[in-house]
């Protein structure tokens, strides 16, 4: 399949399992008369293979170490895209950040690294399924530049246009996205 008809597929997949219209609190508190819930679309084969294959395909000229983000929106993602990376021949490995370090066991904020393993000096992708505003990429961005990543990207699957653009360019840090809100919208 091409890239044009892989994009429009998973369009179609996310518009049919994903978007939704309806009052709803966004994490960011505000409200919106319009949704999107990327589970059932990451969590579908299709969706989580096309998801994967588009990302790989805007990522592997980055010359990434590692991909991940916030839980729970990154983790699919981020596992996926590590298959895919693997089987292409081009692996970069992945992570997730918790929202709260746990407290018991090692009490790690950043999951996914062996032992003895860092996210020092590599260059990582920050990842998530929805952007509003961009704060919640921005806790799993400062969580891994804490642990001295180089953030190099934040890409998100759709981009609400309500903010993130901003957030991030304030940040020093380069957003794209796999589709605008407005696409969705106006289909």
């Amino acid at each position: 399949m091409s890239k044009s008809a892989s994009r429009a597929r998973l369009f179609e997949i996310i518009r049919r399992r994903s978007f939704g219209r309806g009052e709803v609190t966004l994490a960011s508190g505000r409200k919106s008369d319009f949704y999107f819930n990327l589970k059932p679309t990451m969590l579908d084969p299709e969706g989580a293979t096309l998801l994967a294959e588009l990302t790989y395909e805007a990522l592997k000229d980055d010359q990434l170490d590692f991909i991940g983000g916030l839980e729970m929106g990154a983790v699919p993602l981020a596992g996926a895209l590590a298959q895919i990376s693997w089987i292409k021949g081009h692996p970069i490995a992945a992570f997730f950040v918790r929202k709260k370090p746990k407290e018991h066991g090692a009490k790690l904020a950043i999951e996914g690294l062996a032992k003895g393993e860092t996210l020092e000096g590599k260059r990582v992708v920050i990842v998530e399924d929805v952007t509003t505003t961009g704060g919640s990429a921005m806790k799993a961005v400062e969580s891994v530049r804490e642990s001295g990543a180089n953030v190099v990207l934040v890409l998100t699957m759709v981009d609400r246009e309500e903010g993130a653009t901003d957030t991030f360019g304030h940040a020093g840090l380069p957003f794209r996205s796999l589709y605008k809100a407005s696409e969705f919208l106006k289909a």
